[in-house]
C-alpha cells in the first residue's frame, strides 16, 4: 500500500476491523514517514451475465425467476416460503458455478428442475412458457414421463 503522503510503497498494518458488509477498515502507519491514514478493502461485486437465446448478455436479476417462479405457482397450493427457498437455491447455485456468464438455458433448466419437485402443475405452466409449446403434442410429450410414472426424470 502506498503512502497517501509521501508515496513510499512500505506501510504496516496497526488495526484491521470489519465496517461495512463486506469492508475491512485497516489503519496503516508509513515506515518512512510514520504518518498514519486509514484504507477500507471490499470486496469487487463482479455481477453475473444472462447470456439470452440471441446471444445478447443482460444482467442477472433475482426477481425475474421469482416472477417466473410466482406466476407457474399463481393459485396453487405453493407457500411464499416455498417460492423464495427455490430462488434462493437457484440464485446460490448460479453464483457457485458461474464466475461471470451463464446461459439463460441453464436457468431454466434448473427452475423446471424445482418446479417439477415443486408442484406438478406449476411445472406445466412453466414448462409450457420456458419450452414454447406449440400444440397440444407438446404438453403430451412432456407429460408422458409423468403418466407412465418415472417422472421426475
Amino acid at each position: 500500500m502506498m503512502c497517501p503522503y509521501c508515496k513510499h510503497d512500505e506501510t504496516k498494518v496497526i488495526d484491521s476491523r470489519g465496517s461495512q458488509e463486506y469492508a475491512i477498515r485497516r489503519r496503516r502507519e508509513c515506515l518512512k514517514c510514520e504518518r498514519r491514514f486509514t484504507t477500507y478493502e471490499k470486496i469487487e461485486d463482479s455481477p453475473l451475465k444472462v447470456i439470452k437465446k440471441d446471444g445478447s448478455r443482460v444482467p442477472f436479476i433475482r426477481e425475474k425467476i421469482r416472477k417466473g417462479v410466482e406466476m407457474a405457482c399463481w393459485k396453487r397450493p405453493v407457500s411464499e416460503e416455498s417460492i423464495e427457498l427455490v430462488v434462493a437455491d437457484i440464485e446460490a447455485d448460479l453464483y457457485e458455478n458461474f464466475e461471470r456468464e451463464v446461459p439463460s438455458r441453464y436457468i431454466g433448466e434448473k427452475v423446471m428442475d424445482a418446479l417439477r419437485l415443486l408442484d406438478q402443475v406449476a411445472f406445466v405452466r412453466f414448462a409450457s412458457v420456458y419450452r414454447e409449446f406449440k400444440d397440444v403434442n407438446d404438453f403430451v410429450e412432456e407429460l408422458e414421463p409423468m403418466l407412465r410414472g418415472t417422472w421426475p426424470r
